[in-house]
């Protein structure tokens, strides 16, 4: 069942509407409106989530890597870093973040070497 949504945009004084369209594997009953919503926003706030983290602690999206595999390496590797940070329990990335960039030795030790 497509899904509508309108939206209105100043500058150009107008309004629009936009027609999602999704698929799943659940049966009829099962599907129905409210738990597919449930579902979807369930999945962007995950999405959200990491994304907002990785561009306003790592600042990604001002990342000028642009070539072949670098962009997909230096986002796993920030994603290995907000991993490993929720593992050991530090709640606060962009706290640790600056105390492993100002004592590059804890950062070593973090990391076992």
């Amino acid at each position: 069942m497509p899904s509508a949504a309108k939206s209105f945009h100043i500058k150009k004084n107008k309004t629009t509407e936009e027609i999602a369209y999704g698929l799943t594997s659940l049966d009829s009953k099962k599907a129905d409106p409210t738990r597919i919503l449930a579902l979807n926003r369930n999945h962007w706030s995950i999405e959200n989530r990491l994304h907002y983290v990785r561009d306003v602690t790592f600042d990604e999206d001002a990342s000028r890597i642009r070539t072949r595999n670098a962009p997909r390496v230096m986002a796993s590797l920030r994603n290995l870093v907000i991993s490993l940070f929720h593992l050991v329990g530090i709640n606060s990335i962009p706290e640790a973040s600056r105390r492993f960039a100002a004592k590059p030795h804890l950062t070593l030790r973090f990391i076992g070497l």
